[in-house]
């Protein structure tokens, strides 16, 4: 059981589990320091090590109090993701496989700079994060999915992607920040990070997890926290219309990106199962009203797989769609994902699919390689790390 506060409750029928620090938010670390009678700039402290010098035990945050150390170890974990394996491919997209505390597996990204990657200048780092450990939406070309859902990331679990990414850039050589190099923990600062902007098109339904993501998500931009703007913030979803009108009344501006990959309900009906719960044109009104609300421009998000949604007769409802939304369209080669039987189109075919597109008069992009010569594909190596470790058990 869980206080009001967040803390853990004595019970004989139950295991303590202590909350992590980093899932609670600013107002509510100052009232448990007020509830210890810790003066206030103690909060201030503690976030600084937290999120500033990403620290990594209670003992590292020598300007508090021991006593205040041992209350804070008492009650609250500090868990820090365990770098399983990681994968670095020819255009420095970098890969990691995270190991949890119960010893479940999630991936993050780490992407180089690309105009294809909404617009951004060309020093920004993306980080694409994960929302959950697997996925109950059973997209067909998707990795992450195959061996189902297990469980929702917590609160802390999303935060510490980004703090786990620049502790390792901070001690790595093979990935500097170009022009703010990270050096040690100590001068590691908001001003400096290695990530400056965030996808949450990872493992997993972002929207699925909608509480978690938003908390973590309001942690990460606070300027106290990881100091990166809502702007600098995509959201993806497959298309789950009640959590979009839910993500539109919130006051921080998110980006919306939408994982369409079919421009039909016949074509996302064949690949995505979520879409004959939520058919296009529910869908499709969900994003309208987010639209009336923030008047922001959507992403549409769309795989080209080669012999399903690759024909030029697919870009006339693209293109009318993305008109309808004041949308941009995010054209991607699809990954080959092992044990899927799905290719990725040639060259040639998704050349001509974006200038068939861009002759309709919308704004479209092709993501050109990035990670190909990685598992890139969402899930791909988590699935592959457990396979492994089946056969050698």
């Amino acid at each position: 059981m869980i206080n009001p506060l967040g803390l853990p409750v004595k019970s004989a029928y139950s295991i303590r589990v202590l909350p992590d620090i980093k899932s609670l938010n600013r107002e509510e670390i100052e009232a448990q320091f007020k509830l210890w009678n810790e003066p206030a700039f103690r909060v201030a402290q503690l976030l600084d090590w937290l999120y500033a010098r990403r620290a990594t035990t209670w003992d590292a945050m020598s300007n508090l109090p021991k006593t205040l150390r041992a209350k804070l170890n008492e009650n609250f974990s500090l868990q820090i993701l365990e770098l399983a394996r990681k994968q670095g491919a020819g255009d420095t997209t970098q890969k990691f496989l995270w190991k949890l505390s119960d010893g479940a597996f999630i991936e993050s990204v780490l992407i180089p700079a690309n105009p294809a990657l909404y617009g951004e200048a060309s020093d920004r780092h993306t980080l694409c994060i994960s929302t959950q450990v697997g996925c109950a939406y059973g997209c067909r070309f998707c990795a992450s999915g195959l061996d189902g859902w297990k469980r929702n990331l917590g609160v802390h679990e999303i935060v510490e992607q980004i703090l786990a990414v620049e502790r390792w850039n901070a001690t790595s050589s093979e990935f500097k920040v170009q022009g703010s190099e990270l050096k040690s923990p100590a001068t590691l600062n908001t001003e400096s990070r290695t990530v400056n902007n965030i996808v949450v098109m990872g493992m997993g339904e972002p929207l699925a997890n909608y509480d978690n993501l938003i908390k973590a998500l309001k942690i990460l931009n606070a300027p106290w926290g990881g100091g990166i703007g809502a702007r600098r913030m995509t959201i993806s979803t497959s298309g789950l219309a009640p959590q979009i009108r839910k993500l539109a009344v919130e006051p921080m501006q998110f980006r919306l990106a939408i994982s369409l990959h079919g421009a039909t309900d016949e074509v996302r009906n064949r690949i995505m199962p979520v879409n004959k719960k939520y058919p296009l044109h529910e869908l499709t009104g969900a994003c309208e009203d987010y639209q009336k609300v923030k008047g922001r421009m959507i992403t549409l998000e769309y795989i080209l797989i080669a012999g399903i949604n690759d024909a030029l007769d697919q870009t006339r409802p693209l293109a009318l769609l993305a008109k309808k939304l004041y949308a941009k369209i995010n054209l991607i080669p699809y990954n080959k994902v092992e044990g899927l039987p799905w290719v990725r189109p040639a060259d040639e075919v998704c050349e001509r699919f974006v200038a068939a597109l861009e002759k309709l008069d919308v704004t479209a992009t092709l993501r050109r390689e990035k990670g190909g010569d990685i598992d890139a594909a969402c899930g791909q190596l988590r699935l592959k790390t457990e396979r492994e470790m089946l056969s050698h058990g």
